[in-house]
């Protein structure tokens, strides 16, 4: 492994979010942590592109997908910060801080670099993968990657088009993939990541750490900082409208619709 590229890599993402705690502060809008999050985990996977020693059909594949990434979901993110206010989750959270809401929230991205940092190690695992290139799973990785970019594309399409209706004053979104899945643009987020092992995995026992990105992105989009404080916000300003829905579509992972009548439960 290229220690000296990760660890160039480290502190630049590390810089990055102390950068976004500096926007926040001043802005007032958390939609930007995000956006500069998702540029720099890109930046941060074009750089291991580059500079891994890979083979070279791999990384500039690698460099394409992380690059599509970045822009498709930075440039969303960014463009709904401008044309809305504050984050919900995000509010909430600092409001529950107090007068400690500023050096809590520097820690708070801190963590989320350190976060960063283990997606752009997936990402040059793949790109320092030196095994033959095109291998089946090669062939694999792009159709999971592709995939998990155009549903979340379109995901982020149907809830932009939805919310812009007048039916968004009293109603959730159900229509498209969000009749299947509550979060279906969080489902197809963590299948992107899914996409890196099989990049990566070769007959390098490092390579298997690629498999963190996957499991780190399930952990923080269903049980942190993904679905709970939103959902939390949706059942204050929705409540029993939203437990309905609840009730009838899944979480995280798509799958039929579930009858009023049955009550049990909900699969993520």
């Amino acid at each position: 492994m290229d220690w000296f590229l990760l660890v160039a890599i480290a502190i630049g993402l590390s810089l990055a979010m102390a950068g976004s705690w500096f926007v926040q502060r001043i802005t007032g809008l958390s939609g930007w942590i995000d956006t500069i999050w998702s540029l720099s985990v890109g930046l941060g996977g074009i750089v291991a592109a580059l500079f891994a020693h890979g083979v070279f059909e791999r990384r500039m594949t690698v460099l394409i997908i992380i690059a599509a990434w970045a822009l498709r979901l930075g440039s969303h993110i960014g463009a709904r910060t401008m044309g809305s206010g504050e984050d919900p989750r995000y509010a909430k959270i600092i409001e529950g801080w107090g007068d400690s809401a500023a050096w809590r929230l520097f820690i708070f991205l801190q963590v989320q670099a350190l976060a960063a940092f283990i997606l752009v190690l997936a990402v040059y695992l793949a790109a320092a993968n030196g095994a033959g290139y095109p291998r089946v799973l090669d062939f694999l990785a792009v159709l999971v990657a592709v995939v998990a970019l155009a549903g979340e594309s379109i995901s982020d399409a149907q809830l932009s088009r939805f919310r812009k209706s007048p039916q968004a004053k009293s109603e959730i979104c159900e229509t498209g993939l969000w009749r299947y899945s509550r979060h279906p643009n969080y489902f197809f987020e963590w299948l992107f990541w899914c996409s890196w092992p099989l990049f990566a995995v070769s007959n390098s026992f490092m390579s298997f750490m690629s498999l963190l990105a996957p499991a780190l992105m399930y952990w923080l989009l269903v049980h942190v900082s993904g679905i709970p404080p939103l959902e939390e916000h949706m059942l204050r300003s929705r409540g029993d409208q939203f437990r309905a829905l609840q009730r009838r579509v899944n979480a995280f992972f798509p799958g039929p619709r579930k009858q009023e009548s049955r009550n049990h439960g909900d699969r993520t």
